[in-house]
C-alpha cells in the first residue's frame, strides 16, 4: 500500500521509516494492499493477519520485542513491526500523519493530546524512576540528593520527554538543584551515557536500568521521592488495520502479555 504525503507529512513518513525495528525478517503480509478491496483473513488464534506497525516509547524497546515474537506466534500471519522513541516524538508523527496502526507512551498527557487520532486508550503497565551510576557506582551515588553535588556528572532527559518530565518533578519537590551535563531526547539515551561512561549518574526507569545489570548499577528511590510512570496504549484512526491493530492493543492487556511485562520489571496497572 502507499500513501501521497507533502510537505511535513512526507518529512514524518521519513523519519518513522527510519525508526522502525522489525521483529522477523520475513512475514507474510496477508492486509489490505489498498485500504479495503480485501478483506483481512482470520489467523489462528481469531486476529485478522495484518502487518502492524507500532509506535512505542523508547523504555519499551526490550520488552515489546519480545511481546511481539509472543504474538507473532501465538497469531501466524502477523507481523509486527516497532518504531521506539520519546513519547513526544511518537506524538509529533502521528500528528503529522505517520502510517501506523498503534500507540504506547510512557505518560497519559502525550496520548492525550493525540486523543482525536486514536481508539480509547487502556494503561497496560507502570514503572518507576531509579538513579543509574556507572558499574560499581565509584562515586558512591546514594540517594536522591546526591545528584546535586556539583562535582558529579549528571545526564537527564529533556524536559518535553516523559522521563525527563517526571524526574523534573520529584527533584523539583525534594528541592535538588541538578546542572546535567546533557539533556537528552529519550530515556534509553541517558541510559547509554551511564553505560559508556560519560556521565557519572542519571535518572531512568527502573526497566531500562535492569535491561543493562552488566554496565550500570541501580540505586533505589524512596516511594515518598519517586514518581510513577503509566503507559497508556491505544489503536491509531489512521490505521489500515483496524481489528488488527485492536487485537494487538487488547492482547497488551491480557495475562500473557502482563507476564511478560512483569518479568521484565514492570509494574501492573
Amino acid at each position: 500500500m502507499s500513501h501521497t504525503f507533502t510537505g511535513r507529512r512526507a518529512a514524518a513518513a521519513v523519519v518513522a521509516a527510519a525508526l522502525l525495528v522489525p521483529l522477523s525478517a520475513c512475514g507474510n503480509d496477508d492486509s489490505t494492499k489498498d485500504g479495503g478491496d480485501t478483506k483481512a483473513t482470520e489467523s489462528a488464534a481469531g486476529a485478522p493477519k495484518a502487518n502492524l506497525t507500532v509506535l512505542a516509547a523508547a523504555s519499551l524497546t526490550d520488552v515489546f520485542k519480545t511481546a511481539g515474537a509472543a504474538y507473532e506466534k501465538k497469531n501466524p500471519g502477523t507481523r509486527i513491526t516497532f518504531s521506539f522513541a520519546g513519547s513526544q516524538e511518537l506524538v509529533a508523527q502521528v500528528k503529522q500523519g505517520a502510517p501506523a496502526d498503534a500507540l504506547v507512551t510512557a505518560d497519559t498527557k502525550s496520548m492525550d493530546s493525540v486523543e482525536a487520532d486514536t481508539g480509547t486508550p487502556a494503561v497496560i503497565a507502570r514503572n518507576r524512576l531509579v538513579i543509574a551510576t556507572v558499574k560499581g557506582n565509584p562515586h558512591k551515588v546514594d540517594e536522591l540528593k546526591d545528584l546535586g553535588d556539583a562535582k558529579l556528572k549528571v545526564v537527564l532527559a529533556a524536559p518535553e520527554v516523559p522521563a525527563g518530565k517526571y524526574s523534573k518533578n520529584i527533584l523539583d519537590a525534594q528541592k535538588i538543584t541538578v546542572r546535567p551535563v546533557s539533556q537528552e531526547p529519550n530515556v534509553r539515551a541517558v541510559l547509554s551515557k551511564v553505560e559508556l561512561g560519560e556521565a557519572d549518574a542519571g535518572l531512568v526507569y527502573k526497566t531500562d536500568a535492569e535491561s543493562a545489570t552488566d554496565k550500570v548499577d541501580a540505586v533505589e528511590i524512596p516511594d515518598a521521592q519517586n514518581a510513577i510512570a503509566e503507559y497508556p496504549a491505544a489503536t491509531l484512526k489512521q490505521s489500515q488495520h483496524a481489528e488488527a491493530a485492536a487485537a494487538f492493543v487488547a492482547w497488551l492487556s491480557m495475562p500473557e502479555a502482563r507476564k511478560i511485562l512483569a518479568d521484565a520489571g514492570f509494574q501492573q496497572p
